[in-house]
């Protein structure tokens, strides 16, 4: 049945099942992946991996991330969209019940399969927002993007006190950040039964996924999306080992990369709110980019541990508000579900393909120099292409 239709107290009920479980997803697309940098050392040590295989089980996700996320579309054109999402719970189920196995075969499949549930998350979550809630996109972008930024900080600082204060080792700490992932599966099969009626599929609407490679519009948000993910990638890659270089220690340099994503979490929510309040986001995506832009730079010119701090908190604000504002103009910019579905593909995939090549391109400017300058430089440039295509990409539009 269709929540409109619904009597008044089941279509409250109806609702807040629908709005938790939009949240609960949302809790399962970053733990997955975070907790696992800080219990490599375990796992290297346990399975018996060479540096080479580390790397690669850290790139898998965001490899099945770009491969995945166009062909997303596809599967919702012949599932509905909350089917959609419960096979995207599910995969991930399946990828983190199999990396709990000791063995390289199972550690590297599983990797895979939770790259592939979260690319069918990651792209179908911003179009169930955008059918389900038309006309409270941004708010409830804020509510799923900042619990997507909460959960990722805690997997990645909790994990070595379940690891190693509780003694649970790095598989029970992976178990217990599948628990989450099954009560997600729960709650979506609660919101399936009662929402039968919804069957909406995404081949009723025109235009096909090959005209939306066509439009400019498009692209920009995907360059867009692209580049933050790039600047992102790079600073949880890179951000400590600049930070040292710079005179701080690792363990101060690992508590303000934390940091930095904390400072980020109010953003994520207030940007999407703002964003819905204007018919032009232009001026967001200046603001959110000046700051990243003062923050890179403020590393590349000064080693004085207040200005660091400041560089801290200007990156926290400025990568914090684009990745939401990303998800926002691939909701605000589609006329419909079917673009919006298609538009998150293209959009997820292009970013993805940047993320994963960041910070090895990063790596390899370091290696040829020996300087974290150049890197930096980089990474500013890179800033202002976010700026240049982001300004587009904010203009008061339509996807073709």
């Amino acid at each position: 049945m269709e929540l409109g239709i619904l009597p008044a107290k089941t279509k409250s009920l109806s609702l807040f099942f629908l709005i938790t479980a939009i949240v609960l997803a949302a809790f399962n697309l970053r733990p997955a992946i975070t907790s696992v940098g800080p219990l490599v050392g375990m796992i290297q040590e346990d399975v018996g991996l060479v540096h080479w295989s580390v790397g690669l089980l850290t790139s898998l996700p965001l490899i099945a991330f770009a491969i995945i996320s166009p062909f997303v579309p596809k599967i919702a054109s012949r599932l509905t969209n909350d089917r959609t999402l419960l096979l995207g719970l599910v995969v991930l189920l399946l990828g983190m019940g199999m990396r709990v196995f000791a063995v390289k075969f199972f550690l590297f499949s599983g990797t895979l399969f939770v790259g592939v549930g979260i690319a069918i998350l990651n792209v179908i979550l911003p179009v169930i927002v955008k059918d389900k809630f038309p006309g409270k996109v941004p708010l409830m972008t804020s509510v799923y993007s900042t619990s997507m930024g909460v959960t990722a900080s805690l997997a990645s600082g909790l994990s070595i006190p379940l690891a190693s204060g509780l003694n649970l080792g790095w598989k029970s700490t992976l178990i217990i950040w599948g628990i989450p992932v099954v009560i997600a599966v729960v709650i979506w099969c609660y919101v399936l039964k009662y929402n039968k009626g919804d069957q909406t599929k995404l081949n009723r609407v025109i235009p096909s996924d090959h005209r939306i490679w066509r439009s400019s519009l498009a692209w920009q948000i995907a360059l867009f999306m692209g580049f933050q993910s790039f600047l992102f990638y790079d600073i949880v890659a890179w951000l400590p080992a600049i930070l040292n270089d710079k005179g701080v220690s690792m363990g101060t340099s690992g508590w303000l990369l934390s940091f930095t994503q904390f400072i980020g979490l109010p953003f994520s929510f207030i940007v999407p709110v703002m964003a819905g309040r204007f018919r032009s986001q232009q001026w967001i995506v200046i603001v959110l980019g000046l700051c990243s832009l003062a923050g890179f730079g403020g590393l590349w010119l000064d080693t004085s541990f207040p200005i660091l701090i400041l560089c801290i908190v200007l990156l926290g604000i400025g990568l914090g508000g684009s990745f939401p504002l990303a998800l926002t103009f691939i909701a605000i910019r589609a006329r419909d579900v079917k673009q919006a579905a298609e538009l998150s593909g293209m959009s997820q995939s292009i970013g993805y393909v940047l993320a994963a090549a960041g910070p090895l391109f990063i790596g390899y400017l370091y290696d040829l120099t020996h300087l974290w300058n150049p890197p930096l430089i980089t990474l500013m440039l890179v800033t202002i292409l976010l700026i240049f295509f982001g300004v587009y990409a904010g203009r008061d539009r339509y996807v073709y």
